[in-house]
């Protein structure tokens, strides 16, 4: 009979951890959280110092029963949740709720699921860290307190089934900014002048870039900009005037964090963050490999440590120096540390054995594991490798008072780019440029001069997001896809072609947040935030002062936010578009996509039809009126209230001015207007009225 218990969170990892423990073993799992706040009330007493009242999940009843049972037999209980404040705090419920005798419980993590991770943390069995539980305990309920307590108002005044989060209402905010910035910007208008030169015996061509005047860089910024300097180089000579060669180093990069990998997945693989942390999980927890049973092959998939254990890099460096040869290995050891402290017990994200190559258990994989898989062995592979070298040069041509330059470079040394490119680079062989000397007589073939503007912020994607939530210190390792999956699922923002837009429900929310609840929304006080739960976690701040500092100033935020938001309330209101089926005035509201138009005589008369708000303006190209129009997903644009007869669009709300310079219509940009020609571009401001 099995003398010792070990509990672990999934049902997928009991089979692999079963196989390496052996018949004094029995292994269960506790399928995640046990107990929880309730779902009915705010689930703690803040008249009480603020206890947290926890209740068993509904459903988990089963699995507690028989985990007790296991529990009392066994000699020793080993709770190997995952090595985390969540795993941690999943560890502390289970021994409150199976009431377990503190003498014969251990913790235990390990960051791999491999016999030697497993054997060697049943040697370092510890007691349960309490400052990694109230780190847990203090997160959740500031959460509790945000979502219960701000929810309702939203509930009360834009419509039901809304809610509020701590770190969504950040995101959804960073969004909204963005979409600001975007629908703000004026392009400004710039050109670019390449020059092609032969030299002597040259055959081909060898493209200059304008650089400006020996004196300095110099941007062209119009037509007679650009007329004015190629008037002045109308017949001049053109000499070399400097010609440099050189050495650059491309350092490998960092192994994946949780972040970077969510970045590089969604760049290079088109995943979504919530699909990189599925498909890394089941790769984590084990996968069945032909002829080796299941097989984990990934460490610990949440984490922004980029620490590799020494094991790991021992074996990487065998692998790499037996495989590519002792000039591919890494000279040092690749890290980054941050200002802010990280979950330094863990590692970067890494294959758990690197002569496990991703075509070795291609067969085993699906598609997305072995993609995904893929990535992260190169990655791996690649930080542990030497640096790339190349061989640069740079020539600098002068032609009367102006300047152009060329650059090219090479590989000289592939070091980790033998097994992973993250992003091409434009090359040009350094060889042909080296050739060129100050004696050597140039001529001008032609001239290739360009108009172009410049290009407002770009959308966010989920990787810019990710990144961004990262920089600023918003946000953990777990709650990056989840903080992005809800807002999309809220429908608070939209994604499309990789870019997350703002609708019309998440603008109404994101308003409403900054008026009542300014420093929810606020990034540093978000930031400062994590900070405290950090320090609560190292054992320097008390869990229950930040959740007591925190609920006061949320309550008073909440009953001021209860009177003054009275006139938010989006009630219906009436059109003049009159119900074809019995008669009334439709009436405006609002739905998961937005506004719509109903029949205020439901359920008797279900009517429902889109709503096309006027916005004054005749339509440019048939002269009927503008209205502004959702896409399916939510996001705003300006289309003919005759179409499909007329297929005028415009994500720009367009202007009744016509262009002064070419006649087009004009669109407006923040305080000004802009052509929407955009070889013309012309932009005058707009005037009070509009």
């Amino acid at each position: 009979m099995a003398k010792n218990l070990v509990i672990v969170e999934s049902p997928a990892k009991v089979k692999t951890i079963k196989k390496f423990l052996g018949s004094n073993y029995e292994v269960l799992a506790s399928q995640g959280h046990v107990r929880d706040l309730p779902k009915s009330q705010l689930g703690f007493d803040a008249e009480h110092d603020y206890e947290p009242k926890y209740i068993t999940i509904r459903g988990k009843g089963d699995i507690l029963a028989k985990l007790r049972k296991e529990a009392k037999k066994a000699d020793k209980v080993y709770l190997a949740t995952d090595p985390d404040r969540e795993g941690e705090a999943i560890s502390w419920h289970l021994s409150q709720a199976l009431k377990l005798d503190p003498k014969k419980m251990y913790r235990i993590t390990f960051n791999e699921i491999t016999k030697s991770a497993v054997k060697e943390s049943l040697k370092n069995a510890r007691e349960i860290d309490m400052d990694l539980v109230n780190a847990q305990q203090a997160r959740r309920m500031l959460d509790r307190m945000v979502g219960y307590r701000i929810s309702p108002i939203l509930w009360a005044k834009v419509k039901r089934g809304l809610s509020a989060g701590r770190v969504q209402s950040v995101a959804l905010r960073l969004i909204a900014d963005r979409e600001e910035e975007i629908n703000a910007f004026v392009p400004e208008e710039y050109w670019t002048l390449d020059a092609d030169f032969l030299t002597d015996g040259g055959k081909k061509p060898l493209q200059a870039h304008f650089y400006g005047t020996k004196e300095g860089k110099m941007t062209i910024r119009s037509k007679e900009e650009m007329d004015q300097i190629l008037k002045e180089l109308d017949g001049v000579s053109y000499e070399v005037s400097e010609v440099k060669i050189g050495e650059r180093v491309k350092k490998a990069p960092l192994p994946f964090t949780t972040s970077t990998l969510q970045q590089e997945a969604s760049k290079t693989l088109n995943f979504s963050t919530q699909k990189t942390m599925s498909v890394a999980q089941q790769l984590y927890e084990g996968v069945d490999i032909k002829g080796s049973g299941t097989v984990a092959l990934i460490s610990y998939l949440r984490t922004d440590s980029t620490r590799v254990s020494e094991e790991a890099a021992k074996a990487a460096r065998d692998y790499i120096s037996s495989n590519y040869g002792e000039t591919y290995v890494s000279a040092g050891h690749n890290t980054k540390t941050s200002g802010k402290k990280i979950q330094d017990a863990h590692e970067a994200i890494r294959p758990t054995d690197l002569s496990r190559t991703p075509a070795t258990v291609k067969d085993s994989l699906t598609r997305e594991q072995f993609r995904l898989y893929q990535l992260i062995w190169k990655r791996f592979a690649a930080s542990q490798m030497a640096d790339a070298v190349y061989e640069t040069s740079s020539v600098k041509v002068d032609g009367g008072k102006y300047r152009f330059t060329m650059s090219a470079s090479r590989v000289t040394f592939d070091g980790f780019m033998s097994v992973y490119v993250q992003d091409e680079e434009k090359e040009g062989d350094s060889r042909l440029l080296k050739g060129l000397s100050k004696e050597t007589k140039l001529s001008l073939k032609e001239f290739e001069s360009k108009q172009h503007f410049t290009q407002p912020p770009a959308h966010y994607t989920e990787a810019a997001l990710v990144k961004t939530l990262e920089e600023l210190g918003i946000g953990r390792p777990s709650t990056y896809a989840p903080t992005i999956t809800t807002i999309i699922a809220r429908r608070y923002v939209s994604k499309e072609n990789k870019n997350l837009y703002l609708t019309e429900l998440g603008e109404v929310v994101n308003n409403m947040m900054k008026q009542a609840f300014p420093s929810i929304v606020e990034t540093d006080f978000t930031a400062n935030m994590e900070g405290l739960l950090d320090c609560v976690e190292e054992g320097t701040v008390n869990w229950k002062t930040v959740v007591e500092n925190f609920y006061p100033d949320l309550e008073k935020a909440v009953e001021a936010a209860e009177k003054e938001l009275k006139e938010v309330k989006i009630e219906d209101e009436v059109t003049d578009v009159v119900c074809e089926e019995c008669g009334r005035h439709m009436v405006i509201k609002y739905g998961p996509h937005g506004r719509f138009l109903a029949c205020p005589g439901f359920p008797e008369c279900r009517n429902t039809k889109p709503y096309l708000e006027k916005i004054g303006v005749p339509c440019p190209k048939c002269g009927k009126d503008v209205v502004l129009r959702r896409t399916k997903k939510g996001r705003k644009y300006y289309g003919c209230e005759n179409n499909p007869e007329c297929d005028f669009m415009s994500w720009q709300k367009p202007s009744k001015e016509k262009c002064p310079v070419c006649g087009s219509y004009m669109v407006e940009k923040g305080n000004k207007l802009v052509c929407a020609n955009e070889t013309c571009g012309h932009v005058m401001p707009k005037k009070k009225d509009e």
